[in-house]
């Protein structure tokens, strides 16, 4: 794909994109299913809004090592009817350089995204299209935020020049056996899982920054290995009895209609489930074993709970001979001192999710067990925002040489 400069002013937006007119559509096979190719003839009219976002004057070349600034990349947002797409598009409305062109939802195809999500109605945006008439002659880099399992044929019949930042789990295992050991089904890409980047951010900064596909965390373990990580790395904590218990709000079990997740169902209680072996097990195992150069296993218990959005993990943990909660503290301080989105709370602060609801941040700390030599870690994310959408807004950032924390310096609500 070619991009070329547009010569003039972009239309008023703030990062998101006007409609297109398209005229004598074609289909060209690729990869078991069809893209399609269009011929442009015009735009629609542009809605005005109020943007706080400057207006890129040209597009990204994919030739170029980095977008440079006032540069304009454009996005393509697959499965944008979930909860992971609207709040990509929400994020976007911020971001001043790039520019939503594709938007997919097989259910919802043709509508417009503001029918779907009132609360974006403001913004101008693509019509949403069916996967198999997507165009993609007009995109720079793809957010794929489709269910898991669906994802890894989508994916290799892409164009190869474009960036992607996949969503699901369909990347997150390196071990194509472990993968088909708990999804239930061969690995459909084996060829990509040797390219995919595992893209939690402020673990594999420099991997993320030379990659073309990255496999999004999940949310569960992003809220555990982000205070894990470095700790193992140090030698700080032991290897055995790791305990985590973790909840999460409705939203992070999917859009998808189910009864499990019926108002009656969840309301007034809190529920455990994947008692047993929940999915985000192996892809906790893995970053915690590559931090300590040997097999980790956990015990892990994921419970859901009656609120939309936020994500608590605690996790207790037996420190190494010699080591106390101060040691642990002051190496999550140094380790996440420079960092814009994790951070260590001061003295005895308990971290609460209602202070980062709708921000990319994760916050922590280290607390004393009345058990000698335990420590208890508790840390809490946006399952929405640093635990999906936002942490791929930050990796996509990084792809593409932008500063990291573009599009994404929204503070939390509260109350």
């Amino acid at each position: 794909m070619g991009s070329t400069a547009l010569g003039g002013a972009a239309p008023a937006r703030a990062g998101l994109a006007p409609k297109s007119g398209v005229l004598g559509s074609t289909f060209k096979p690729c990869g078991g299913f069809k893209l399609k190719t269009t011929t442009k003839v015009g735009r629609s009219s542009v809605c005005v809004r109020v943007s706080i976002a400057s207006s890129p004057q040209k597009q990204y070349s994919p030739k170029t090592s980095a977008v440079k600034s006032g540069e304009e990349v454009r996005i393509a947002v697959l499965g944008a009817s979930g909860y992971t797409g609207a709040e990509i598009v929400r994020l976007l409305a911020n971001h001043p350089q790039f520019r939503i062109t594709v938007m997919t939802a097989d259910r919802k195809a043709g509508e417009q995204f503001g029918s779907v999500f009132p609360h974006l109605i403001t913004q101008d945006l693509p019509n949403l299209v069916a996967i198999k008439d997507a165009d993609f002659s007009d995109v720079d880099a793809v957010f794929c935020c489709l269910p898991h399992g669906t994802t890894q044929e989508i994916i290799k019949g892409l164009p190869q020049q474009l960036k992607i930042v996949d969503l699901s789990a369909d990347f997150r295992l390196r071990n194509i056996n472990e993968y088909a050991e708990w999804y239930g089904h061969a690995h459909r890409a084996p060829e990509l899982q040797e390219e995919a980047v595992y893209g939690l951010t402020e673990v594999l900064r420099d991997e993320i920054r030379n990659a073309r596909l990255v496999a999004n965390p999940g949310c569960y373990p992003t809220s555990i290995q982000l205070p894990l990580v470095p700790l193992i790395k140090a030698k700080l904590i032991k290897l055995s009895n790791i305990i985590i218990d973790a909840k999460s709000g409705v939203t992070g079990a999917g859009r998808g209609a189910k009864e499990a997740n019926l108002y009656t169902e969840i309301a007034e209680g809190i529920h455990a489930y994947g008692i047993k072996g929940h999915r985000h097990v192996p892809e906790v195992e893995q970053g915690l074993s590559e931090a300590a150069e040997s097999k980790v296993t956990i015990s892990f218990t994921p419970n859901l709970i009656c609120m939309k959005r936020g994500m608590q993990s605690t996790m207790f943990v037996e420190m190494a001979p010699g080591v106390t909660v101060s040691d642990l503290y002051q190496h999550l301080k140094s380790t996440y001192e420079g960092e814009e989105f994790v951070k260590l709370l001061n003295g005895s602060n308990v971290p609460h999710t209602r202070h980062v609801v709708g921000s990319n941040y994760c916050f922590m700390n280290v607390f004393e067990d009345r058990i000698p030599g335990r420590a208890i870690i508790i840390s809490v994310i946006d399952n929405l925002v640093k635990g999906a959408s936002g942490q791929a807004v930050q990796n996509l950032n990084l792809m593409m040489g932008l500063p990291e924390n573009m599009g994404l310096q929204y503070q939390p609500l509260f109350p």
